[in-house]
């Protein structure tokens, strides 16, 4: 028997991509820049990748990369692999975005981005397994942080000059990106147990604040009996 057939795809930074593999042998692997347009440069990716299948064949599992990163881009991945996984039969998964970097595999690492106005985040990894989940702070918070944390590795996987660092730990930060290969490599090392708590949740993007909600005015039309 064939090994399984997976699809993978990561598009929670500007440098998206996506992985079709058998087992543990990569079939086909894709990367676009799309920034705010994955919606449109995804697809074309995604049929090809698709195209590779035998006649007949059902992919085994969807796997998405779910951020931290843009919004709109994590949204059209899982989107888009919900679909296919709704086509196949297979489960849609979700898994973290930033296992999915090289850093990610080399003990204990840090994780930081921007996260806007004004605040900062962060997250730790060790050894290819994320212990603490992204959560929000101060650029003040971060830095002390990272100053108890001693020589502790960093990676952004994005710009974090606009959050002040001092220049000592903003050199220290490296530039990443995820990439669907490699989150096939993190999916390929989980145990038997994760896969199934994994598949069992429906993957969503990584929220570092809750969903912003706009109560209706008085008067809206859905407020009336």
């Amino acid at each position: 028997m064939p090994d399984a057939a997976r699809l993978f795809i990561e598009s929670s930074t500007p440098r998206a991509s996506l992985a079709l593999l058998r087992g543990s042998s990569v079939v086909r692997e894709e990367a676009f820049t799309g920034d705010r347009s994955h919606n449109a440069l995804l697809f074309a990716p995604l049929q090809r990748a698709l195209a590779c299948l035998a006649a007949g064949e059902n992919l085994a599992a969807v796997v998405i990369g779910t951020g931290p990163g843009s919004y709109s881009g994590t949204r059209v991945g899982i989107a888009a692999g919900q679909g296919v996984a709704l086509v196949h039969g297979c489960p849609a998964v979700g898994l973290c975005s930033l296992l999915a970097v090289p850093a990610a595999g080399k003990g204990r690492v840090i994780a930081i981005g921007d996260a806007r106005r004004g605040s900062a985040w962060r997250a730790v990894i060790e050894d290819g397994l994320l212990i603490r989940e992204p959560e929000l702070c101060s650029a003040g918070e971060l830095e002390t942080e990272i100053r108890e944390a001693g020589d502790v590795s960093l990676f952004s996987l994005e710009s974090v000059q606009k959050l002040g660092l001092s220049p000592e730990i903003a050199e220290r930060i490296l530039l990443e990106h995820p990439d669907a290969v490699r989150l096939a490599g993190v999916w390929l090392r989980l145990s038997t147990a994760e896969i199934a708590r994994l598949s069992a949740l429906p993957p969503q993007p990584v929220y570092l604040r809750p969903p912003h909600i706009t109560e209706a005015k008085g008067g809206h039309p859905l407020l009336r009996k």
